[in-house]
């Protein structure tokens, strides 16, 4: 089963895909959209083109939790996904994944200035390995 997980951005959104099997992140890139239903058109079309099973989606809580206008923009769009693929969205606790993001680019190298379309793609990567690894514990 291959999943698409998603690191929603106002400005560019991080995509990841697993293998065919749904085993282990695959491909991963951003893809530049700050327009929700659009964007919502895009990474439908993309899941359709991949065969995703399966859609992931970073929620972003606050540290203590709680929700805030972020987690409720991640809730429209996967709404909006939902109603557009009919897949299930999972909604997948995304905190620090931006934090370690950055720091593996930083440790691969990468200079921050260049580090903004990366970490996108980067953060869904992480959360789509998260995800992955959580199957393999259940």
């Amino acid at each position: 089963m291959r999943v698409m997980a998603i690191d929603y951005g106002d400005q560019h959104t991080g995509v990841a895909f697993s293998d065919l099997t749904g085993s282990i992140a695959g491909e991963a890139f951003t893809v530049d959209e700050w327009n929700q239903e659009r964007l919502a058109d895009k990474l439908s079309g993309l899941c359709r083109e991949r065969g995703a099973e399966r859609i992931v989606l970073g929620y972003p809580v606050n540290m203590d939790g709680s929700a805030g206008p972020r987690a409720e923009k991640s809730l429209a769009l996967a709404a909006l996904l939902r109603d557009n693929t009919g897949l299930e969205v999972i909604m997948w606790d995304e905190r620090r994944t931006t934090v370690d993001a950055h720091r593996i680019l930083s440790e691969n190298g990468r200079r921050t200035r260049r580090h903004k379309k990366n970490v996108d793609a980067v953060a869904a990567t992480l959360i789509l390995e998260a995800y992955l690894g959580s199957l393999r514990l259940s």
